[in-house]
């Protein structure tokens, strides 16, 4: 006999019926876990964020236990060259959600095309590989949050920002004292006219290693199982060197293959915490002002506008780590990591502090938590606080003043064109060769 009822007339009620008629000894699972459906506060499967992580490893591991406390958020695979921190993290995941389910990877290109399931990815690999994670994933339908400094050249950051705007993703630079109070207030102070016109900004930039990188390498040594550590993608675009283990345990700084030097090493940080304060992080400074030391302690640049922003190695102008200053006629303030509140020329300069604060994030609907923000904009589309175009223009800036620390004369530069003014030699340092297969 035919039956006349349509599939989609039968309730949850009446199919559940016809299977205990039909089925007899079957029994159907009548418990969901209230966490399943969104309960007591618990955030449904649907409206998670499954996540993998690649490289994760020092900072790394910071950014994935301030991602995986939101309860929004899963993650679900990681992806690593190195069998001892794929084992660790994928312990350090499952442990938090009480499973077995993290899967481990070691090719980030296998990686990216197996897990079409996962919506984001968290990448805090060393230097040399940030840009080309970010592309590789983007292009895989991943959204992405990366650490710094997120380029090793001008034409990188080109890449990521490309990328992002074709396929449409989302992306977060590590720079996350632009969603700090302190540092958000500085910046707001100087944007809101309160300090005067502000005519000259000071940025951070590391007290270790130099400007002048070495371009020598390590003794080889012999290379280990490629299960353990696989040399050939460790090494990525970068040109091939002797398998060292040193590398691999952080030792890379300090050489120009993979380091983008002391400049970058806080610059990534400060100079987009400087920019934003005098409204330039949609572009880049005009001049570089070459200075006759190993580390760029005091370089000036200049904005088209004529504001500058001064390299600054040591204390002069805060205290703590990763700082920016803002001088105006009207006085001046200055954030650095470690403060309780910022600094300024005068305490009545403070005392609109949460008003400030609290207009901010009113006013862009931003957190004062970099990783939420980046989650928040996963989820609406919104532009995120450190996106593709604030990093690529305050990393032009670093790759800028170190091309000048490195041909030892001044030089201008041409924002738009992303070029330098009549000089080759500069201009062939906005990029770097990439090493087959690693490559955009």
């Amino acid at each position: 006999m035919k039956n006349n009822v349509s599939k989609s007339s039968i309730t949850r009620r009446q199919f559940l019926a016809k299977a205990a008629m039909a089925g007899g000894a079957i029994a159907l699972p009548c418990f969901i876990p209230a966490s399943a459906l969104g309960r007591n506060g618990a955030v449904p499967p649907s409206e998670r964020i499954l996540m993998g992580g690649i490289g994760i490893r020092g900072r790394g591991t910071g950014d994935l236990k301030w991602m995986m406390a939101e309860s929004d958020v899963q993650f679900v695979a990681i992806c690593d060259i190195r069998k001892d921190r794929r084992e660790a993290v994928k312990q350090m995941i499952d442990d938090k959600y009480g499973t077995k389910d993290c899967t481990m990877h070691r090719d980030i290109r296998e990686f990216l095309a197996e897990r079409t399931d996962i919506d984001a990815v968290l990448i805090a690999t060393g230097d040399r590989w940030h840009a080309l994670a970010s592309v590789l994933a983007m292009r895989a339908g991943k959204d992405v949050y990366s650490e710094k400094p997120s380029c090793m050249t001008i034409a990188e950051g080109q890449a990521v920002v490309e990328t992002a705007r074709r396929y449409g993703r989302v992306y977060q630079t590590g720079t996350q004292r632009l969603s700090e109070a302190n540092h958000v207030f500085a910046i707001e102070m100087a944007l809101s006219g309160r300090l005067g016109k502000v005519h000259t900004a000071y940025a951070h930039i590391a007290p270790w290693d130099a400007a002048i990188m070495k371009n020598d390498w390590r003794p080889a040594e012999p290379e280990p199982p490629k299960d353990e550590v696989d040399w050939d993608a460790w090494l990525g675009p970068c040109p091939w060197r002797p398998y060292n283990a040193s590398y691999v345990a952080g030792g890379w700084r300090g050489y120009y293959d993979f380091h983008t030097s002391c400049i970058g090493e806080w610059g990534a940080h400060t100079f987009a915490q400087a920019q934003a304060g005098i409204g330039m992080l949609d572009t880049s400074p005009v001049k570089y002002e070459y200075v006759d030391n190993p580390t760029a302690d005091g370089m000036v640049t200049t904005f088209a506008n004529g504001v500058k922003m001064v390299l600054s190695r040591g204390d002069k102008y805060w205290h703590g780590s990763c700082g920016e200053r803002f001088d105006g006629p009207e006085g001046w303030v200055a954030a650095a990591d470690g403060y309780s509140k910022p600094d300024a020329s005068s305490p009545a300069l403070l005392a609109e502090f949460k008003k400030v604060v609290g207009e901010y994030m009113a006013r862009t609907q931003r957190p004062m938590n970099h990783a939420r923000n980046y989650l928040d904009c996963v989820k609406t589309r919104r532009l995120t606080v450190a996106n593709p175009e604030v990093m690529y223009r305050s990393m032009s800036t670093v790759h800028a003043a170190n091309i000048c620390m490195w041909l030892k004369r001044d030089l201008k530069f041409d924002p738009d064109k992303a070029e330098f003014i009549n000089d080759p030699e500069a201009n062939r340092l906005r990029s770097r060769a990439m090493r087959a297969p690693w490559t955009f």
